[in-house]
């Protein structure tokens, strides 16, 4: 048996609305032996996400949607995000199937091939988040425009950025979503041989 355990002794709705609150009572195995105290935690309840890094491998460009964020209200100058596509993974669906219908609804592109870059969570100290990160090969040529969709209340705007712009971009601070500072992360280390093998299947 793993020296790594918990023990759930309480679970408590608090909140249901947009999204889901839930209080935890609970307690661990600690490193240095023993048990935890039993500690309570609220855990925001997000189900698993699917963001994608579309890209034109032919143009050299990302695609950037920008849209407002109640998340960063408390700093109102940062209240609209530079971001990527990104939603929730319904139910029957499979993360590449959002990443298609995000691509769509979000910025009107079709993405041509997907590829995997990483699942991970997004803030465990409190948030149930696991996304899984896609990049996407698309043609950017015609994008641009206001997208979202009207039932969600989405007002999103979407760019094509030259890669360069875009990594100078994150490394003056205009980018500061975490998860786009992953993908252009990822890009910028493995963009030559993804060129390569994007383009050589064309």
């Amino acid at each position: 048996m793993s020296d790594k355990q918990f023990q759930v002794l309480d679970t408590q709705l608090v909140y249901e609305g947009f999204f889901r609150l839930e209080q935890y009572t609970l307690t661990h195995t600690l490193f240095a032996g023993g048990w935890s105290q039993p500690l309570k935690r609220e855990l925001f309840r997000r189900g698993n996400c699917v963001a994608v890094l579309l890209y034109d491998p032919n143009r050299d460009e990302v695609v950037l949607i920008e849209q407002f964020r109640v998340g960063a209200v408390l700093q109102p100058e940062r209240a609209w995000l530079l971001e990527i596509v990104a939603g929730a993974i319904e139910d029957g669906e499979t993360a590449e199937e959002v990443a298609y219908r995000e691509a769509r609804e979000e910025a009107g592109c079709e993405i041509q091939e997907l590829i995997e870059i990483k699942q991970f969570f997004t803030t465990p100290g409190g948030s149930s988040e696991w996304i899984t990160l896609f990049c996407g090969r698309v043609d950017s040529s015609q994008v641009g425009g206001i997208h979202g969709l009207d039932e969600e209340d989405e007002d999103i705007r979407v760019t094509a950025v030259k890669f360069d712009e875009v990594f100078q971009m994150l490394e003056d601070d205009k980018i500061e979503s975490g998860i786009p500072i992953i993908a252009i992360q990822w890009l910028y280390i493995h963009r030559e041989k993804l060129r390569n093998l994007w383009l050589a299947e064309a």
